[in-house]
């Protein structure tokens, strides 16, 4: 309701109580004149003069101050008696206004009627409502980066050890491996280890970039089957380093969309890096392309291990990981999925994955016609 119909319906309210206040003073005034000749007669049998015995001019004008007197008495009484409700009202407003300010949010009012203090309750069970939103988002936000603070320190201090253990081998003068053989295994090694902890950071930071921070998208036009190509000819290594074959298939020639180019890389990069890590044992990664006017669909299957239907609505969530060793050869922040998320989201599409005997399916679903000012990309949280 607006602020003049609600004060308008205020001030009608107290209209309506002083009339009614109003007409019971005058109806008990007319009750005591209609009955004052009554009241003299009697007192005149008792033989008493008084006030309503005397005729005189003072006589007069006492009884009319007193019948002025009770009537704004009765006035008075009849309109606070109306206003009871309220009056109580405006002390259980007050006693939660009290309550908040002490640090009680969960005070809330009953909203009764549609005056001003009817939208001053409802205002300050929102403002309560808020208090308490915003409190809950700064818990979570502390408990995101206590998380973060000890993911980054677990996930990073076991590649970091074994390159300082290996360089260590390596320059210790007490046992210097003269063994080319040896030297060069430990070289790989820590090369290796160190290539490991240079994709965690990237991970942690392209994270923490789209989730406390803001992005600038530099849309234009991209060929999502040539981009899928490009990024499986990269991953070739890594196919060949686990017996993987894949296979890219689409029903168009080319499929353009309105994209972020860099932004879609990381995504689709993430998407085969996890059907790699966990499909090795299908032996094959499918990658199809279902072109449309308005959407274009992207799947990407895996033939590994099923996951469990009970864990496929976290396999977004940061830091989830389905298998929970955290071992280096599945190894990572569990920030990839949820990155990809991120990307998805930013471009207002959708992203779902199922997972059967038939295999695992990431589904990504993006508009091809994207209007990058009506999108809402600035924080991803």
């Amino acid at each position: 309701m607006k602020s003049k119909d609600v004060s308008r319906s205020f001030y009608w309210h107290m209209a309506v109580n002083i009339g009614y206040s109003a007409l019971i003073a005058c109806m008990s005034e007319i009750f005591l004149l209609t009955n004052l000749s009554i009241i003299s007669r009697y007192f005149r049998e008792m033989g008493r003069e008084n006030l309503f015995t005397d005729g005189g001019g003072q006589g007069e004008l006492i009884r009319v101050l007193i019948f002025v007197l009770l009537g704004i008495a009765v006035f008075s009484v009849s309109f606070l008696f109306l206003q009871r409700r309220t009056m109580r009202y405006m002390a259980e407003i007050s006693q939660a206004m009290q309550n908040i300010s002490e640090g009680d949010l969960n005070t809330a009012v009953e909203i009764i009627g549609d005056d001003e203090f009817s939208q001053m309750a409802e205002s300050l069970n929102k403002l309560a409502e808020n208090i308490r939103e915003l409190m809950d988002k700064e818990r979570e936000a502390e408990r995101s980066k206590n998380e973060l603070i000890t993911n980054i320190a677990h996930d990073l201090r076991t590649p970091l050890t074994s390159i300082i253990g290996y360089l260590e081998l390596l320059s210790n003068s007490r046992q210097t491996v003269t063994e080319p053989e040896i030297q060069k295994k430990y070289i790989d090694i820590a090369y290796t280890k160190a290539k490991r902890l240079e994709k965690l950071i990237e991970d942690l930071f392209g994270f923490t970039k789209m989730t406390y921070g803001k992005v600038s998208m530099k849309v234009g036009q991209v060929d999502i089957i040539k981009l899928l190509s490009q990024l499986l000819e990269e991953f070739y290594p890594s196919f060949a380093d686990n017996n993987l074959t894949y296979e890219l298939t689409s029903d168009v020639p080319a499929q353009m969309i309105c994209a972020d180019a860099n932004l879609l890389a990381r995504l689709f990069d993430n998407l085969i890096n996890n059907a790699i890590k966990y499909g090795a044992e299908g032996k094959r990664i499918q990658v199809n392309v279902c072109g449309g006017e308005e959407l274009a669909t992207i799947s990407i299957t895996n033939y590994g291990r099923v996951i469990p239907p009970e864990e496929l609505p976290m396999i977004f969530n940061k830091f989830y990981r389905v298998e929970h060793s955290r071992s280096t050869s599945t190894g990572g922040t569990g920030l990839g999925l949820a990155i990809a998320k991120n990307v998805v989201d930013m471009h207002g599409g959708s992203i779902q994955v199922t997972s059967d005997l038939n295999g695992t399916v990431f589904t990504v679903k993006l508009k091809v016609h994207f209007d990058v000012n009506k999108e809402n990309f600035g924080e991803i949280g």
